[in-house]
């Protein structure tokens, strides 16, 4: 049984994990240079997120067959079959937006970090049944959004470390 795939985009995967290997090099920095203990566990606490938000979106995938739905996340797998559905609908939020597949008893969403995410939009559109669908997910399958939001952040992150860092090598020097 053949699918089609869609993982998490790289322009955001790739700002992430350099984002989290400089949140490395700064934690091994600031113990080389003696750095006090609490701005070592503010560090420390700032990188879990961050690295725990990289393992999840690198490992985070969506299968669509013709008959379910499957989503791969870092703590298992959620399938739902297209018969058992009792809505589709979207939220939008800027240039975020957010789809929500519903069941008598579950439900999932998928949100627009998703590379391919137009492609991904129409293909579930056509393979759900038409009578659960609202209005506002099919005028999405017409016009899905372009996101660069998160992934300004993630290059921003990136920055900002780098900029942290240099000022601590210049500190040490």
């Amino acid at each position: 049984m053949q699918g089609s795939s869609y993982k998490i985009r790289k322009g955001f995967l790739i700002p992430m994990g350099i984002t989290v290997a400089l949140g490395v090099v700064l934690l091994l920095i600031g113990v080389g240079i003696q750095m006090p203990s609490g701005r070592l566990y503010l560090l420390a606490a700032f990188m879990v997120p961050a690295l725990l938000i990289f393992i999840e979106s690198s490992r985070r995938r969506v299968h669509l067959y013709a008959d379910h739905i499957l989503m791969e996340r870092t703590l298992g797998k959620k399938q739902i079959s297209f018969n058992e559905l009792t809505s589709v609908d979207t939220v939008r939020v800027r240039k975020r937006v957010f789809i929500s597949l519903t069941t008598a008893d579950s439900f999932m969403i998928i949100s627009n970090s998703y590379d391919h995410f137009d492609e991904l939009v129409r293909q579930l559109i056509s393979l759900v049944p038409q009578t659960i669908l609202s209005d506002e997910a099919r005028q999405l399958a017409a016009d899905p959004p372009r996101k660069c939001s998160d992934i300004f952040s993630a290059w921003l992150a990136v920055a900002v470390l780098l900029l942290v860092i240099a000022a601590q090598l210049q500190s040490a020097l």
